[in-house]
C-alpha cells in the first residue's frame, strides 16, 4: 500500500502537520476498514488548481472540497484537496479544518474504492462508514455541525 502526497500549496504543511503522515493515516484508515490495498495519489493544492479540474473534468467552473479520479487495478487513483475551499468550509461548519480534510481524504478514498452517494440508500452506508472510520482517528462524527 502506497500512498504518494504532492503539496502544491505550502500551508498545508502548517494545517495538516505532520502533513504527510497525516494524508497517509487518513487514506490508510479508509483502506483498512474496507480491506483494500492499493496505491493512491493526494495532491495538496489550492482552489484555483481544483478549479481548474473541476472544470475540465466535470464541466464545473468552480471549486470543490475534494475530487476523486478512480484509476485502475493497483492503482486506486487520486485524490486532490482545495485548501481555501477546505478552510472556509471547516469554519462555516464550526469544525477545524484538518479535521475536516482528514474527512475529505477518507471520503475521497471511499470514492476511489467505488462508494457513492448519489442515491439516499448509497449516502446513508457511505456515511456511517466515514463515520466509524473518523472515530478510530479521532475525528468527530462530520454530519453533526457546531456552526452557528
Amino acid at each position: 500500500m502506497d500512498i504518494a502526497v504532492q503539496l502544491h500549496h505550502p500551508r498545508w504543511k502548517t494545517l495538516l502537520r505532520p502533513y504527510c503522515k497525516t494524508v497517509r493515516e487518513a487514506c490508510q484508515a479508509a483502506l483498512a476498514a474496507t480491506r483494500q490495498k492499493g496505491e493512491i495519489a493526494v495532491v495538496l493544492a489550492d482552489d484555483a488548481f481544483v478549479r481548474d479540474l473541476n472544470k475540465t473534468y466535470r464541466g464545473r467552473d468552480k471549486p470543490t472540497n475534494v475530487l476523486s479520479f478512480p484509476g485502475d487495478g493497483d492503482y486506486l487513483g487520486d485524490i486532490i484537496l482545495a485548501l481555501e475551499t477546505v478552510e472556509r468550509e471547516a469554519r462555516e461548519q464550526g469544525k477545524t479544518a484538518r479535521d475536516h480534510a482528514k474527512h475529505l481524504l477518507v471520503h475521497g478514498t471511499l470514492h476511489l474504492l467505488g462508494y457513492d452517494h448519489e442515491r439516499e440508500g448509497e449516502a446513508r452506508r457511505m456515511e456511517a462508514l466515514e463515520i466509524k472510520i473518523l472515530r478510530n482517528l479521532s475525528v468527530a462524527n462530520p454530519y453533526l455541525s457546531d456552526a452557528p
